[in-house]
């Protein structure tokens, strides 16, 4: 008597999703071109310090419910690395985010795309400062090839724009903020081992708290959130996707491949939001674009490939 044929476990797309990790790091760029694309649109009009600290309350009180029973069990650990756990609070999450809105507010969009193209340095000169681990040719390749995409988008295929840029401080302030991220990235491999709801709600709440003093600065200086539709718009949307998807997907893509090779994934952004700009805004698609484009992902797969991993 032959034994029935095993039935196959059954599809759990969540579970599927939390295994791909190029596909995580992929949505996490497509939140956060459009989060610059929205910020950029209500500077003046949403006070970037205020929308910062609501962006993590709103995070933190959606995650709140499934994250409770992860933060009990792991409060033990959370506890007795709480000096690390509000440094990673600080920079991936109150400095960060609140800085990047700020700075919104005086830089153009072509300077904080050109800037933002920056990111995977910092992540690579952070990795190496604190912990000694080098890029690889592969990831170093991978990197310059599709910076070189990013520029071609950026800058229409015409190298000879990057004399005419002018840099305010605008530019500084979102430069730091990169520089506060790429440390969160270097980081957050190490951080103490915990579920991952648990180390997004504990942060994004420490971190919320912490931008609740300059909130209540600005709120001082006559910068009010007006409770009209764009405002809500962009507080849902900013709560939702940049937010809470985009940190657990980014957090899971670090964890499962490392951050010189997620790092790439950076570049994807001002391709992302160009493509944004093409489909909502009606900007025509030119040959730069494509180019840029095929640029940008064949330095990423060459970056993020598995054989570029240094141990």
């Amino acid at each position: 008597m032959t034994k029935p044929a095993p039935v196959p476990p059954a599809f759990h797309p969540v579970r599927w999703l939390t295994n791909q990790p190029y596909l995580l790091l992929s949505l996490t760029s497509l939140f956060w071109a459009g989060n610059i694309v929205l910020a950029r649109h209500v500077a003046g009009h949403v006070p970037p310090l205020t929308l910062s600290c609501v962006r993590w309350i709103g995070t933190f009180l959606i995650l709140l419910p499934f994250a409770w029973p992860h933060l009990k069990q792991d409060w033990p650990v959370l506890r007795a690395h709480l000096p690390m756990m509000l440094f990673l609070s600080l920079v991936g999450f109150a400095y960060n985010n609140a800085i990047s809105y700020w700075a919104l507010q005086y830089t153009e969009a072509l300077n904080a795309l050109l800037i933002q193209s920056a990111g995977p340095l910092f992540v690579a000169l952070w990795s190496l400062a604190l912990f000694g681990v080098r890029l690889t040719p592969a990831q170093l390749a991978g990197i310059t090839i599709s910076l070189a995409g990013v520029l071609t988008i950026i800058l229409r295929g015409d190298f000879g724009a990057l004399a005419s840029i002018s840099f305010n401080r605008g530019d500084l302030m979102f430069a730091s903020s990169l520089v506060s991220f790429g440390l969160y990235s270097a980081l957050i491999p190490r951080r103490p081992v915990t579920h991952a709801l648990s180390l997004i709600s504990f942060t994004t709440c420490c971190g919320a708290l912490m931008l609740v003093p300059f909130s209540i600065w600005e709120f001082s200086t006559g910068a009010t959130l007006k409770f009209d539709m764009v405002s809500m718009a962009t507080l849902g949307y900013a709560v939702i996707f940049p937010s809470t998807l985009a940190y657990l997907f980014f957090n899971r893509g670090l964890a499962l491949i490392g951050p010189n090779r997620a790092a790439p994934f950076f570049h994807l952004v001002p391709v992302f939001g160009s493509a944004m700009a093409i489909l909502l805004l009606g900007e025509q698609l030119r040959l730069f674009h494509l180019v840029g484009y095929a640029l940008v992902l064949a330095g990423v797969v060459i970056a993020s490939r598995r054989a570029s991993a240094k141990t």
